[in-house]
């Protein structure tokens, strides 16, 4: 039997390759074989860590959606005032353009959800807690005197986020209409409409 500590190991690397073999595929066309050939593994391997496809992808989910959301906290982590954190959530949130790998992987294991309740446990977590990232810089910038919201908090935070998502999956999508920039902008305008503070800069 296989060491816990290197069971441990064999598993993240799986779950590392079949993320890649979901971003290179997409989920329609995924075989044990792409999966095996990334992480340098036999399919026998894989299945031996894995042998229902289905458990693998909550644990592929469960990763991404873990290092997108704490990768998203640092960044905003890193400005001193709440309009620096309002643009560092917007700049953590969005695509950086159409390749941008964490989020096609989201994207592509967000569409499970609507088959399996515990891929939409998953996304809906992922929503409140960004729901509840923008909140929190809202407070802190009202607190400060730096925001005076028009709408309540919560309504801002939760239509940040589904803004954030719209803009994203036309992005991913390969929508010519919808480049980085303008996605950017447009979110900074609405949240720069919603706190009263300048957060677009001139064009």
């Amino acid at each position: 039997m296989p060491r816990p500590k290197r069971q441990g190991a064999r598993r993240a690397l799986i779950i590392n390759a079949a993320g890649q073999a979901i971003r290179d595929r997409g989920l329609a066309d995924l075989r044990i074989r792409d999966i095996a050939e990334r992480a340098g593994l036999s399919s026998g391997s894989v299945l031996y860590y894995y042998p229902e496809i289905a458990g693998l992808m909550i644990d592929v989910h469960t990763t991404v959606v873990t290092d997108f959301y704490q990768a998203r906290v640092a960044r905003v982590g890193e400005p001193d005032t709440p309009a620096g954190k309002l643009r560092a959530a917007v700049g953590s949130g969005l695509p950086t353009g159409p390749d941008d790998d964490a989020c096609r992987l989201l994207y592509e294991l967000h569409s499970l959800a609507d088959r399996s309740g515990t891929h939409a446990a998953l996304m809906a977590g992922l929503f409140d807690r960004e729901v509840t990232l923008y909140r929190s810089i809202l407070d802190l910038g009202v607190g400060l005197g730096a925001f005076t919201l028009a709408r309540p908090i919560e309504e801002v935070a939760r239509n940040a986020v589904i803004i954030e998502d719209g803009y994203g999956l036309h992005m991913v999508s390969r929508n010519p209409s919808v480049t980085v920039e303008t996605a950017r902008r447009g979110l900074l305008g609405y949240l720069a409409a919603m706190t009263g503070a300048a957060l677009v800069e001139p064009s």
